[in-house]
């Protein structure tokens, strides 16, 4: 998603310019959203990686290579700049564009590009994607804001139970260290029942959906949603009356899409990777105790020993984080 900005940016300077994009299967519904990208071509790092002898085998791999490999371009650039990225670079032949060694997520992944650029690293990300693109296609990085420039109407779903107005919170992250505990969004639940909402709770992993159903088993405002694509979540998204995220994926969805919402950052940082777009709230692990934040670990250490869960996330009120969606919806 942070790469979408970039693609307007090209589009605008150079009319007419068009992309095919590789992206992992989990999120290839991604690069459709944008009018520039052409062909999409999947990857399957997770599932090669756990049964690598088996893809070999069934010649999935093979065919990958082939495939990223037919077409010719003007430029290939590795916008990604980590590890995994760096590998399918190394399979496409021809000169790769990308970030320095000062300047990539991920070591070593600087070694896969012919053309390596400079890109501050103390920008948020995607500033550093617009910059890159700026410089390997050769126009100036335009001023303001953002722009994701996405398809109009590629967001819609409807759905009966969500006619009453609802709150959707994004309960899930990568890493346990990244969740808001649950006694907090049970409060949360709580106080959107008072004022007369439903809260609905996606899910993706079974993990994820075990604990929306719980939730809505504890409150009879809540709404657990099955499994969804990305575009299908993005419609209910559009619907929602205000959000509240944990920051994952579906946070940056709430951004490109507009809707009101308040994203919490604990162990991870609002300057580098904050949720971008219109009417968005973003809180930080500010306080002075946790002059720790963000320490981007995946076990808290603040309490002396090692946690799953993080202090600086259990810091965050959700009497305060109620109050403060409440006044960016009305």
């Amino acid at each position: 998603m942070h790469a979408l900005p970039a693609l307007t940016d090209a589009q605008n300077a150079c009319p007419g310019i068009s992309f095919d994009w590789v992206v992992d299967e989990a999120f290839s519904e991604v690069p459709s959203w944008h009018p520039s990208v052409k062909n999409i071509y999947k990857s399957a790092h997770r599932r090669w990686k756990k049964h690598f002898l088996s893809s070999l085998a069934s010649g999935e791999f093979s065919g990958f290579y082939k495939t990223i490999n037919k077409n010719r371009y003007d430029l290939i650039i590795d916008a990604q700049n980590n590890v995994k990225s760096s590998v399918i670079s190394f399979l496409r032949k021809g000169n790769i564009h990308g970030m320095d060694k000062d300047s990539v997520a991920e070591q070593p992944a600087y070694l896969a590009y012919k053309y390596r650029y400079f890109i501050d690293k103390r920008q948020h990300a995607i500033q550093r994607q617009r910059q890159l693109f700026a410089d390997v296609i050769g126009y100036d990085l335009p001023a303001g804001k953002p722009e994701y420039g996405m398809r109009e109407n590629i967001f819609q779903h409807e759905n009966s139970e969500l006619d009453k107005p609802f709150i959707f919170l994004v309960h899930n992250a990568s890493w346990t260290t990244k969740l808001w505990p649950e006694q907090h969004w049970d409060a949360l639940i709580k106080s959107a029942s008072q004022e007369g909402y439903n809260v609905v709770l996606p899910g993706g992993s079974h993990e994820e959906l075990k604990r929306a159903n719980e939730f809505a088993s504890r409150h009879d405002n809540a709404i657990a949603l099955p499994r969804m694509s990305l575009s299908e979540l993005g419609g209910v998204i559009r619907k929602a009356s205000g959000a509240v995220c944990c920051d994952t994926g579906l946070a940056h969805l709430t951004a490109i899409i507009g809707t009101p919402a308040i994203t919490l950052y604990g162990p991870t940082s609002v300057e580098l990777i904050g949720t971008t777009g219109d009417n968005q709230e973003q809180l930080g692990a500010g306080l002075p105790q946790f002059s720790c934040a963000p320490c981007y670990k995946r076990s808290c250490n603040f309490s002396g020993r090692a946690e799953s869960m993080s202090a600086c996330m259990n810091a965050f009120n959700p009497d305060m984080v109620w109050k403060k969606l409440q006044s960016m919806m009305h």
